[in-house]
C-alpha cells in the first residue's frame, strides 16, 4: 500500500512515472545538447562537456538513471581525485612521489555538471531524488599562489617602461583585474575610471547560447562577454601612474580595444605565456602566473592599510558576505583613496 501511494503521488506530481529505460549516458547527452545550452554560458558548457566525456560517462554512463546513488557520486570524486594530471601516468601503479593529481576544482566541475543534469531529471520526474544532494561537494584545495612583493613589483614596472607592450602588463599590475578584463578593455571605457563590465574570452562553440547572454564577436573564436557574476560588473578608479600610462597608450583613439597584438585582439593563452617571458626578461621568477598579479595587488592593498571590504570590491571578489553587503557604486571616493595608497607604495 505504501508503494502504491508513493506511485500515485509521483503520477500526480509529474503526470508520468519515472522511466527505467534511460541511462546516465543518454541523459547526460540529452542534457548537454538540448537543455543546458538554454541557460548555461558556452564557456561553462564546454567545461561540462569535457568532464562528461572524460569521467562521468566512462564511470557512470551505463547505470540506469534512477539507480544512481550517493555512493556512485562519491566514487566519481574518488577516481578523479586519484587520477594523475599527466595523462602519461594514468593507469600506472608505481607513480612518482611528486605526482600531481587532477585538481579539486576539476572534480568540483564534474560534480556540478552531474548535479545540474540530475536536477533537471528530478524536475521532469525521471528520478525521485538527486544523489548529488546527498554528497558533500568537493572542496577546493587551498594553494598558495605566488605573487610579486613590493620590490619586485617596482622592478617589473621599471622594466615595462622599456617594452612596447609595457602598458598592458602595467595595467594588470596596477589594477588586479582579470586576464580577460584587460585584454577586452576598450578605449571608450577608460576615463577617470576603468569600466570593467566586459571581458575577452575564447569560445569555440557559440552555436547554442542562452538567449539572455550578452556577447560581441571580435573575430574567429574571440568574443567580448559580460562577467558571469554581478561582482564582476565594477568600476575601478584610475589613478597615477596608470592614468598617464593609459592616456599615452590610447592617444586619440575613441573606440576599439586598448591592447592588441599586431593589430589583432590578444589570444588569452598567448598573453599568459608572454607574461612569463616578461618576468624572465626582468630577472623575476617566471612561475608567478598572470593571475598572480591579482594576488600582488591584494597584498599591496593590505600593506597600504586598505580595509578588506574595499579590497574585495576593487578586485571583484563576491565570496564573502561582508563584501556583498558593503559593495556599492557610491564608494568611489574610498576606492580612489585605496588605489592611491597602493600606487604610493610603488613610487620611486
Amino acid at each position: 500500500m505504501t508503494e502504491l501511494r508513493k506511485t500515485q503521488r509521483e503520477l500526480a506530481k509529474h503526470g508520468d512515472l519515472a522511466t527505467s529505460s534511460t541511462t546516465v549516458d543518454k541523459w547526460m547527452r540529452h542534457w548537454l545538447d538540448d537543455i543546458a545550452p538554454l541557460s548555461i554560458r558556452p564557456k561553462t558548457l564546454a567545461g561540462y562537456k569535457t568532464v562528461v566525456d572524460g569521467y562521468i560517462v566512462p564511470l557512470l554512463g551505463k547505470k540506469r538513471l534512477e539507480k544512481l546513488t550517493a555512493a556512485d557520486v562519491r566514487h566519481l570524486h574518488t577516481v578523479m581525485q586519484s587520477t594523475p594530471k599527466d595523462a602519461a601516468l594514468r593507469g600506472k601503479t608505481d607513480l612518482p612521489p611528486d605526482t600531481v593529481m587532477l585538481s579539486s576544482t576539476y572534480t568540483l566541475l564534474a560534480h556540478n555538471a552531474l548535479s545540474a543534469a540530475l536536477k533537471v531529471a528530478l524536475r521532469e520526474g525521471k528520478i525521485t531524488a538527486n544523489p548529488c544532494d546527498l554528497v558533500d561537494r568537493p572542496r577546493k584545495r587551498v594553494t598558495a599562489q605566488k605573487a610579486l612583493d613590493v620590490d619586485q613589483a617596482i622592478r617589473l614596472l621599471q622594466h615595462l617602461a622599456t617594452r612596447k607592450d609595457g602598458p598592458l602588463w602595467a595595467t594588470y599590475l596596477l589594477t588586479g583585474a582579470r586576464r580577460g578584463e584587460i585584454l577586452g578593455l576598450e578605449a571608450d571605457r577608460v576615463g577617470d575610471e576603468l569600466d570593467l563590465s566586459w571581458q575577452l574570452q575564447r569560445i569555440t562553440d557559440i552555436s547554442k547560447a542562452p538567449a539572455d547572454w550578452e556577447h560581441r564577436e571580435l573575430g574567429g573564436t574571440l568574443y567580448l562577454t559580460r562577467p558571469k557574476s554581478s561582482a564582476g560588473w565594477r568600476v575601478v578608479p584610475l589613478v597615477e601612474p596608470l592614468r598617464s600610462i593609459l592616456r599615452l597608450q590610447i592617444g586619440d583613439q575613441q573606440q576599439g580595444l586598448v591592447f592588441t597584438r599586431n593589430g589583432r585582439p590578444w589570444d588569452p593563452d598567448r598573453a599568459t605565456k608572454e607574461w612569463a617571458n616578461v618576468l624572465a626578461e626582468a630577472g623575476l621568477p617566471d612561475d608567478v602566473v598572470l593571475h598572480g598579479s591579482r594576488h600582488t595587488v591584494v597584498d599591496l592593498l593590505y600593506e597600504a592599510g586598505v580595509p578588506e571590504a574595499i579590497i574585495q570590491e576593487i578586485v571583484g571578489h563576491s565570496s564573502r558576505a561582508v563584501t556583498r553587503g558593503y559593495r556599492s557604486r557610491g564608494n568611489s571616493k574610498q576606492l580612489k583613496a585605496a588605489m592611491n595608497k597602493m600606487s604610493g607604495l610603488l613610487e620611486q
